[in-house]
């Protein structure tokens, strides 16, 4: 072996640098779902989805703490991302849901079966298959006619959502986790397509109104969900909704490539996520907490002076 056959010491620390980075992010994100199922379940659960639940949230301090946690995991996951490959970074980053599982059996004393810590490890091994066939991406020059697109699937979205609001059924929390994560999908593509940051220019620019549409669906499901299911189906929901989905779109229509031959692992990460998700949902008995649901909740209310609930 020959010295210019070793690696470098300087990309060696790169490596690490990107990892600790990477790792960063992944518990940021974890600790974060965490600390905004503490603040959710501290709220008295309505029948149906209340837009007045963020407004409350907002004065809360873990919820606050939690949001502050997921912004500094995104700048974590970017100052890996100059580092590392994308799907090494994706790679590491998806293992959030297993930091989110082992905190939830920490502060929420949840515990998990073995059927249930085999589906998250198939969901982070799905989306782990999807970062390791992602290639080039696409121009971030893309026409009006796209950013109007989105803004499109983003009404779309927000018609959606008001279904679910205006409905007095209660909604299972793993669709609400979905749509949370499909807002969530929409706020990452938003932003990757906007062309500049000029004020003058944002108002005028249909990308930017669908990164609002998908932030507020996206938080507002986000925290509803949580208030009534198992953390960690719902956070699973929302992974896989807010990765997936990006993905698809933006080999279809933003330009992104898939590296060569490599579109069977794509498809494979993509069936081996969703499953993943479906058998979390059915091991852990579709997410629900008993003691959340809209039944329960007058008693909630009379029990708890202000309608609040005790932090599970």
């Amino acid at each position: 072996m020959t010295a210019d056959s070793l690696p470098r010491r300087d990309s060696l620390d790169q490596v690490k640098i990107g990892l600790l980075f990477a790792g960063a992010a992944a518990l940021c994100y974890g600790s974060g779902s965490i600390m905004q199922a503490t603040a959710a379940r501290r709220n008295a659960v309505s029948a149906g989805v209340d837009p007045r639940l963020l407004v409350r949230l907002v004065t809360q301090l873990p919820y606050l703490i939690g949001v502050g946690l997921d912004m500094l995991g995104f700048c974590f996951g970017v100052l890996a991302l100059r580092v590392m490959p994308l799907y090494v970074v994706q790679a590491i980053v998806s293992a959030n849901l297993a930091v989110t599982a082992v905190l939830a059996g920490l502060v929420f004393r949840l515990r998990l079966s073995a059927a249930e810590w085999g589906s998250i490890v198939a969901i982070c091994l799905g989306l782990s298959f999807l970062g390791l066939s992602a290639g080039h991406e696409g121009a971030r020059d893309n026409p009006l006619v796209v950013r109007a697109a989105l803004l499109g699937g983003a009404i779309a979205l927000g018609l959606i959502a008001l279904v679910l609001v205006r409905t007095e059924r209660s909604v299972p929390s793993v669709l609400l986790g979905g749509v949370a994560g499909l807002g969530f999908g929409t706020v990452a593509l938003a932003a990757r397509t906007i062309p500049t940051l000029a004020p003058a220019e944002l108002v005028r620019d249909p990308a930017a109104y669908a990164l609002l549409i998908g932030a507020l669906v996206g938080a507002l499901f986000f925290a509803t969900a949580l208030q009534r299911g198992r953390v960690t189906t719902v956070t699973a929901s929302v992974v896989v909704g807010e990765t997936v989905v990006p993905a698809v779109v933006g080999v279809t229509a933003l330009g992104d490539t898939i590296r060569p031959a490599t579109a069977p692992l794509a498809i494979a990460g993509f069936v081996v996520a969703i499953s993943g998700v479906l058998a979390l949902v059915h091991y852990g008995g579709a997410g629900e907490l008993p003691e959340n649901t809209a039944e329960n909740h007058n008693a909630t209310v009379e029990a708890e002076p202000g309608g609040h609930r005790p932090v599970m």
